[in-house]
């Protein structure tokens, strides 16, 4: 009885969701016109763990989870499609699969073939400190020792801030984990690296304590051919419940 009560609540919630979609985008969204073959076919490249990997043969990871998840909130079963990255628009725009669920940021050079959905992870660049470094932000990083992966683009970004400020220390190191390392072990003030990277990081040190800000921003969204509007409104709507539910925290917090 209880299951049965949660399929409803989740039904009329998905509804709901539905509704304010329609109000504010002028159409009621029709199941079977979005997804004629009576399944959700989502395009994945299954080689960037944790979002997607293939474990011999099975695909596992938070992308994985989110599109199953979206799936289920839409009514209809989901058929994964393992396909390499750059190959992915193209099946979609083809009609080979109705969705990408490939931790893809938005990209605008494409926005006039594709739609992509609300983002669903950010994994722009972070500024991490010690739990205890007095607010320590972008503000005040006034002879600061900065650590970054050589070459990558926190390191072009504390460049261009170096510039601005020479009491600026720009402490490169050859992988992002190793900045990390540098700034657990007290060898400098701060780490920039992306959102992802320190998440992970965190996990595996989960008795080191510290504070993180977000510097930029990267989403990554789910894309589906621009003229399946009906595709596009009920995906967005699966996706918006999943968030408020928290559904999709709770994924991230899995996986990431």
């Amino acid at each position: 009885m209880r299951q049965r009560i949660l399929i409803v609540f989740a039904q009329a919630a998905l509804a709901v969701a539905l509704f304010v979609a329609t109000v504010l985008h002028g159409n009621i969204p029709d199941r079977e016109r979005a997804f004629p073959t009576g399944a959700i076919r989502i395009g994945v490249d299954a080689s960037y763990p944790p979002f997607a990997v293939d474990d011999d043969g099975a695909l596992r990871g938070l992308d994985i989870d989110l599109a199953a998840a979206i799936a289920r909130e839409i009514g209809l079963p989901a058929q994964f499609r393992n396909i390499g990255f750059y190959s992915l628009y193209d099946a979609l725009i083809s009609g080979e699969v109705d969705a990408l669920v490939s931790s893809l940021p938005i990209d605008a050079a494409r926005t006039d073939v594709v739609r992509y959905t609300s983002a669903y992870f950010n994994n722009g660049l972070v500024l991490v400190s010690a739990a205890d470094s007095s607010g320590l932000d972008v503000e005040n990083l006034a002879g600061k020792r900065i650590a970054v992966e050589y070459a990558s683009s926190a390191d072009s970004l504390l460049r261009r801030w170096s510039a601005d400020s020479t009491e600026l220390q720009r402490m490169p190191y050859e992988l992002p984990e190793y900045a990390l390392d540098a700034l657990r072990l007290g060898h400098v003030d701060a780490a920039l690296i992306d959102n992802l990277t320190y998440r992970l990081y965190q996990r595996q040190h989960s008795q080191w304590t510290s504070a993180v800000q977000f510097i930029t921003h990267d989403p990554y969204a789910i894309a589906v051919r621009r003229g399946n509007h009906d595709a596009w409104q009920l995906v967005e709507a699966a996706l918006e419940q999943l968030r408020a539910g928290g559904e999709l925290a709770r994924l991230i917090a899995l996986w990431a």
